[in-house]
């Protein structure tokens, strides 16, 4: 037995140099056959024709279903027109085309080409936040561990570049980049997830530029959620006002969220920031661990798709929900 212990070793040894092993299992990954399909869900399952709900109109929406064990965990989507790209936290790509009735097509799977490490575990390829510049289709990708900003090829094609931003230094490992968004006028902003260390709230900064290729940022500024919220993701709405969408979670196991917007003019170095809320989702309207929003153009008005993270749990959903703004 002994010379088979060390037949075994000497066999597994090189095996683990070779994959990078870490103790813990390798991320999952999307296969090609993976199929998507979609279940409608109502706004108010107590009150199905229930279509208002603060400042927003509920146009629709789905749960999405697949059956790879790796599908799930969305934390941020770009859409353009009816084409959806939407990015796990652990680096996996689902693209679709959405019909009118709901029903998704041309589904697509892929992983991120490049990042902070390996991509071995999830907190290797912890991807949370993702802003796009339409013009050129160039994307933006917020890593959390790291707290680091990667460029990516349109389509996230290939890696440019990525960044660690010294002012991001004491944000903590979990509680970083996931609100990222890149503004019309060519500005990026990013709030943490959490306090940082030595902070009172959160902290906001303001990049002149591609943060990518400059990473000081032009000034900080201090954001302030309701009590209990998080912020998790944002965008800029064509009016130029921000829409930062912020997470609470309860026990036993409950998740809520609330959608804030913030004047532009807001954004000045040394400013305390807190946003107006226009909608909230908890009980009794549909809710879940809701981390991604997108806004597109609907004839004059505009229109928010919001992106739920299931963190692969059987009692979690993927929801993909609709609203019109009013406000």
């Amino acid at each position: 037995m002994p010379r088979l212990h060390s037949l075994l070793a000497v066999i597994a040894f090189p095996l683990l140099l070779g994959t990078g092993w870490s103790r813990e299992a390798r991320v999952a990954l999307l296969g090609q056959d993976t199929w998507v399909t979609v279940r409608p869900v109502a706004l108010d399952p107590h009150d199905p024709a229930r279509r208002h709900l603060g400042a927003l109109v509920y146009r629709g929406g789905v749960e999405l279903i697949g059956c790879d064990p790796a599908f799930g965990g969305y934390s941020a989507l770009v859409v353009r027109g009816r084409r959806f790209m939407l990015l796990s936290d652990d680096a996996n790509i689902l693209r679709f085309t959405m019909a009118q009735d709901w029903t998704i097509h041309d589904v697509r799977f892929g992983q991120l080409p490049a990042g902070p490490d390996t991509g071995w575990t999830k907190r290797e390829r912890d991807s949370e936040s993702m802003a796009i510049d339409p013009a050129t289709g160039t994307v933006w990708v917020g890593f959390e561990q790291f707290n680091q900003i990667w460029r990516y090829a349109p389509g996230l094609a290939r890696a440019e570049a990525g960044v660690a931003p010294g002012a991001m230094a004491r944000w903590r490992s979990n509680g970083g980049i996931e609100a990222m968004a890149r503004l019309t006028d060519g500005r990026f902003v990013a709030i943490s997830e959490s306090i940082p260390y030595g902070e009172s709230m959160q902290e906001g900064l303001v990049w002149s530029g591609d943060p990518v290729a400059a990473p000081a940022p032009a000034f900080r500024f201090a954001y302030r959620p309701t009590s209990g919220f998080r912020p998790v993701d944002m965008v800029e709405l064509p009016d130029r006002r921000l829409l930062v969408l912020e997470r609470r979670f309860t026990l036993p196991f409950r998740w809520s969220n609330r959608l804030v917007v913030i004047d532009h003019a807001a954004l000045k170095a040394g400013n305390v920031v807190q946003g107006r809320e226009i909608a909230r989702l908890e009980a009794p309207v549909i809710h879940d661990n809701i981390e991604g929003v997108a806004v597109t153009r609907q004839g004059n008005g505009i229109t928010l798709w919001l992106v739920s993270d299931d963190n692969r749990l059987p009692m979690q959903r993927t929801l993909l929900l609709n609203f019109d703004l009013i406000d």
